[in-house]
């Protein structure tokens, strides 16, 4: 061992030392703020399907590679990052020994080509990153961008660290090719070989060459220590976690569709026997999230794919998700070293630790505690109530979130004791919930003319417990029975059934509301409410009939998700389907045959609640494409299926004004317009409702031709069935 190798050996033994010594405080550190949250004993079954689809989604890489380019280029960049810190390991004997190497596997010839083209494709991934990563920086003309609010600094480390590693790795096989201490043919390893024919032969430059590559590694290793909040770091180790505890690991919308029931010390609050003073409602405090929420906002990765799909950040509202997740990340561990002393509010407001406790505690730390979660700038609030009140719970967050954040559920905890405890939350909205209460209705409208849609039909419309016997209940909802638009679809679906010769019935003024927008705002106890008496009443409807026999069919999407995925929290197991999909099979057996095509183009606005949430996509469009015909198709809006862009009527926004940035509604309608279609199909009565409004808008600026129309799917299904049928409904409505 010569001078130098002593020397790089000294040092490389130092900081590793330091480095390993702070992340493994760091690792204690995560751990201890994530047990402050509230317990989730849902998170850990199945254990089987969990580590599958872990493993499905970070070794194959399934979530990202709907992104090509970035995906794939992720992809090299996460493998070399893996396979190749086992050069990283490499260096440390070569820092001792300028001919050393890993004891037994170091010589194979498998080892030598399988690192050379991983760091080769790893060197084009990073490089490609980088270059996404500049072309999309904030400061840049022509828009927002996913990487506004980022810590860009953090990124541009982070990417110039895997560089620099992996150019560190080439030039030290270089130097041990022109030194003659490398093992491995010219084919295998061409990179190296080509460097070598390039390099001096110099023993001192391969071991200070792996010094450098070990001070770099060790120099990252130390900067994320020292910096718990640097998620475009920490999620290489965090995001095995985040999914392996995802809320529904067995579905492809897992964090969608059902909404968490409100839980209080891990489990669902029961609202008859629950003490505000002794029951947690909702989520006022960031401790107060569970332990999930605190690991989710721990792996945030910052990449902003959230953000470019959200519809709010999108029309200029002040929510991203991103900045939503970082927030909380932020405030949390800003405020970890209070709650670690023993700090905290229980929950009648009082502090629960002593003046002893506290006396060691930061003063920036006292501070952030005394933050308010909820509040504007001039309270020091956490989250703005501007950002809370945006959100439409489309979706569209989850959905593209890499590491399995679930945004939604976080959104709307915070809404239930905004409006549970704080009763603060938008006016407007403030009339829909007492029109729940008062009339079981979101509209106010008197509940005995919830049968009114079934005047003017040629034929009756079978009530249940008038018929001895119906295949399908049809959930007629409140936006079908009493907005007039959406009746136009219910009496379309009700014409399609009845040809089709489908036993149905439907509960008449005995059907209320679903409960979706109260739950959605965060009202858990008028969701409950009305979601027990419904389970009560279709429960007896449907008397002792199997699971599988208790059907319904709904031509509202929150009804849908809601009766299908969440009644079963309240003891109601039914099989629910949309009225697309009932259709489309009803035109796959042949009962319905379309005989006229659809004229003028048509395009398909996928509803948030019935694509994103649930996956239906096919149905609609098999339905659409038999009106069409052979000779035409569906043309496609450039934001489509999962990656549908939201109406602005989720998440109870249907019954809120929309003061800030441009109108959600609009920014679709302009996209439906630009496929030149006639015709904009929709399978939602909000979505009916919303994009009804927007054409009509358009229409009276003159940037919509006068033919241009919303129809729902069922009504355009109708017209190509039986023209004539449909022209006289249509003229009787």
């Amino acid at each position: 061992m010569g001078t130098v190798q002593i020397v790089t050996t000294v040092v490389a033994a130092i900081v590793t030392v330091v480095a390993v010594a702070l992340a493994g405080r760091a690792v204690w550190q995560f751990v201890s703020i994530i047990r402050l949250g509230q317990p989730d004993p849902t998170r850990t079954g199945d254990p089987a399907t969990r580590a599958t689809v872990m493993l499905r989604e970070t070794l194959g890489h399934t979530r990202m590679l709907r992104w090509s380019v970035v995906g794939a280029a992720h992809w090299f960049v996460m493998v070399a990052f893996v396979l190749l810190s086992i050069l990283v390991l490499e260096a440390y004997f070569e820092v001792v020994d300028a001919g050393g190497g890993i004891p037994v596997i170091g010589g194979w010839l498998l080892y030598g080509l399988v690192t050379e083209y991983v760091s080769i494709l790893g060197l084009a991934g990073i490089l490609v990153l980088i270059g996404i990563r500049l072309a999309n920086r904030p400061s840049r003309a022509g828009g927002r961008s996913r990487f506004t609010g980022s810590t860009m600094w953090q990124g541009y480390f982070v990417e110039a660290v895997v560089l620099a590693v992996l150019v560190c790795g080439f030039l030290i096989r270089g130097f041990r090719v022109a030194t003659d201490h490398f093992d491995f043919p010219v084919w295998a390893t061409p990179v190296s070989h080509a460097l070598g024919a390039l390099l001096p032969a110099s023993d001192a430059a391969i071991s200070i060459t792996a010094l450098v590559k070990i001070l770099i590694s060790m120099t990252w290793l130390i900067v994320i220590a020292l910096t718990l909040t640097m998620g475009v770091a920490w999620h290489r180790f965090a995001a095995f976690f985040n999914i392996y505890f995802k809320r529904d690991p067995g579905t492809p919308n897992s964090g969608l569709g059902a909404l968490r029931p409100m839980t209080s010390n891990g489990k669902p609050l029961d609202f008859e026997e629950a003490d505000p003073e002794k029951d947690q409602f909702g989520v006022a405090q960031v401790e107060q999230f569970s332990w999930k929420g605190l690991l989710d906002f721990t792996t945030c990765t910052e990449c902003g794919r959230c953000q470019s799909q959200c519809p709010a950040w999108n029309t200029g509202k002040p929510l991203s998700p991103k900045l939503l997740v970082l927030s909380l990340r932020d405030h949390a561990y800003a405020k970890a070293p209070y709650l670690l002393a023993g700090g905290g509010k229980d929950l009648t407001g009082e502090e629960k630790a002593t003046a002893e406790q506290l006396a060691t505690v930061d003063a920036l730390a006292l501070a952030e505690a005394d933050r308010p979660l909820i509040g504007g700038a001039d309270d020091g609030g956490v989250i703005d109530p501007d950002v809370l009140w945006s959100c439409t719970t489309c979706g569209a967050c989850v959905e593209q979130c890499p590491v399995d954040i679930e945004h939604v559920d976080h959104i709307v905890d915070m809404r239930r004791y905004q409006v549970l405890i704080e009763s603060s939350f938008p006016s407007e909205a403030g009339v829909m919930l007492r029109n729940l209460e008062n009339k079981g209705n979101p509209w106010g409208a008197p509940p005995n003319t919830r049968e009114d849609w079934t005047k003017g039909l040629d034929f009756e419309v079978p009530r249940v417990g008038e018929v001895d016997d119906f295949e399908y209940l049809f959930w007629v909802g409140c936006a079908g029975a009493f907005e007039d638009r959406a009746k136009k679809t219910t009496r379309a679906v009700a014409t399609l059934l009845h040809s089709a010769g489908v036993d149905f019935a439907i509960l008449g003024e005995g059907e209320t509301c679903s409960g979706d927008p109260a739950r959605r705002i965060g009202n858990e106890f008028v969701f409950q409410m009305l979601a027990q008496q419904n389970v009560e009443t279709l429960n007896e409807a449907f008397g002792d009939r199997e699971p599988a026999k208790r059907k319904i069919v709904a031509t509202c999407p929150h009804c849908f998700n809601t009766l299908g995925n969440e009644y079963g929290q309240l003891g109601g197991d039914f099989e629910v389907v949309h009225h697309t999909q009932l259709l489309a099979h009803l035109v796959a057996t042949g009962k319905l045959t379309p005989v006229t095509p659809v004229d003028g183009g048509l395009t398909y606005h996928d509803p948030c609640y019935l694509g994103r949430h649930n996956r239906v996509f096919s149905p609609p469009r098999e339905v659409l494409g038999a009106a069409l015909g052979a000779d035409d198709a569906v043309r496609e809006m450039p934001r489509n299926s999962e990656r549908s862009f939201c109406c602005g009527a989720g998440g109870a926004r249907m019954w809120m004004e929309e003061r800030i940035g441009k109108r959600v509604n609009v920014d679709r309608v302009e996209e439906a317009l630009s496929t030149g279609a006639q015709t904009i199909a929709v399978g939602c009565p909000f979505c009916f409702t919303m994009l009804g409004d927007g054409v009509t808008g358009k229409q009276s600026s003159g940037a919509a031709g006068e033919g241009v129309e919303v129809v729902d799917v069922a009504t355009v299904l109708l017209r190509s069935v039986t023209p004539a049928v449909a022209s006289s409904t249509a003229a009787e409505e």
